[in-house]
C-alpha cells in the first residue's frame, strides 16, 4: 500500500471506528425483548404498563427524560401511568448501556 495513502486512511479509520455506535445500541426492539420488558409493554397498546408509543408521545421534546426513565427503570416506581408498579430491573437483568439503548430506542418511536 502506498505510504501516503495509508497516512491519510489510519485516521479515518481510527474515526470510524471509535465513532461507530455499539452494534446492540441501534436495536433497541432487541434489547427490550432480551430483558423481557415485553411481558409488560409492546410498542403500540397498552398491557400492564403503557405502549413504548404512549411514552414516547407524553415526553416528546423533554431533554432531561432520558434520564429520569433510565433511573424509573432500573429503580422501579408507580403513579406516572396508574398504580400498577414497575418493578425494579438491576444491572443484571439489563447493562446499563443497553438500557441507555433501550430508552433511547423507546424516545424515538413515532
Amino acid at each position: 500500500m502506498n505510504k501516503h495513502l495509508s497516512i491519510t486512511l489510519l485516521p479515518l479509520l481510527a474515526a470510524t471506528l471509535f465513532s461507530a455506535a455499539p452494534a446492540h445500541a441501534a436495536d433497541g426492539e432487541a434489547i427490550v425483548k432480551k430483558a423481557r420488558c415485553v411481558a409488560c409493554h409492546a410498542v403500540d397498546q397498552k398491557r400492564v404498563g403503557p405502549a413504548y408509543k404512549e411514552v414516547a408521545a407524553k415526553y416528546k421534546g423533554d431533554p432531561k427524560i432520558a434520564a429520569i426513565l433510565f433511573d424509573k427503570v432500573r429503580h422501579g416506581g408507580s403513579g406516572n401511568w396508574g398504580q400498577v408498579p414497575m418493578i425494579p430491573h438491576p444491572a443484571d437483568k439489563i447493562s446499563d448501556d443497553d438500557l441507555k439503548a433501550a430508552v433511547q430506542w423507546i424516545l424515538a418511536l413515532e
